[in-house]
């Protein structure tokens, strides 16, 4: 239902409710839950050094598994601008990911070239909303980041 859901334009303007409930699913859940979650897809809450102040910056984000890896879009609910936390991604080489109430490491990296296109093809099946998006974008190309678990 919620991938249904996903793909109605008017339900990207419900964006600014969407993200206050998260805070408060997550703030009353300890982090464990967000909207997504209780949705029935998978979320992530990925903390990131801001490229600019340094100061460590938490956002909730849908993911697409792949593997044991964490592929996440800038999407930015079909917004023609990227979202912050994409450029603060960008300039990290790691991030911090809270997942399933627990806390680890990750190594970010970037897709883009010729890796881009089936990262691309498996989010959007994965997630048929990203089209949508796109198309409400302008045609903008979303970030894409592959996730990586470090050991230790």
């Amino acid at each position: 239902m919620a991938r249904r859901l996903a793909q109605q334009r008017w339900v990207m303007r419900s964006a600014p409710v969407v993200l206050r409930l998260e805070r408060v699913i997550r703030r009353v859940s300890d982090g464990r839950r967000g909207v997504l979650d209780l949705a029935g897809l998978p979320s992530i809450e990925v903390t990131v050094p801001g490229r600019k102040t340094g100061i460590p910056r938490t956002t909730s984000l849908l993911y697409v598994p792949h593997g044991a890896d964490f592929i996440v879009l800038g999407s930015n609910w079909g917004s023609a601008e990227h979202p912050a936390w994409s450029a603060n991604l960008r300039a990290a080489q790691t991030a911090s990911v809270r997942h399933e109430g627990e806390q680890f490491l990750v190594a970010v990296r970037e897709i883009d070239g010729v890796e881009r296109k089936p990262f691309w093809d498996l989010a959007v099946e994965f997630w048929p909303g990203y089209a949508m998006e796109y198309e409400l974008s302008g045609g903008r190309v979303f970030r894409i980041f592959e996730l990586r678990r470090k050991s230790g």
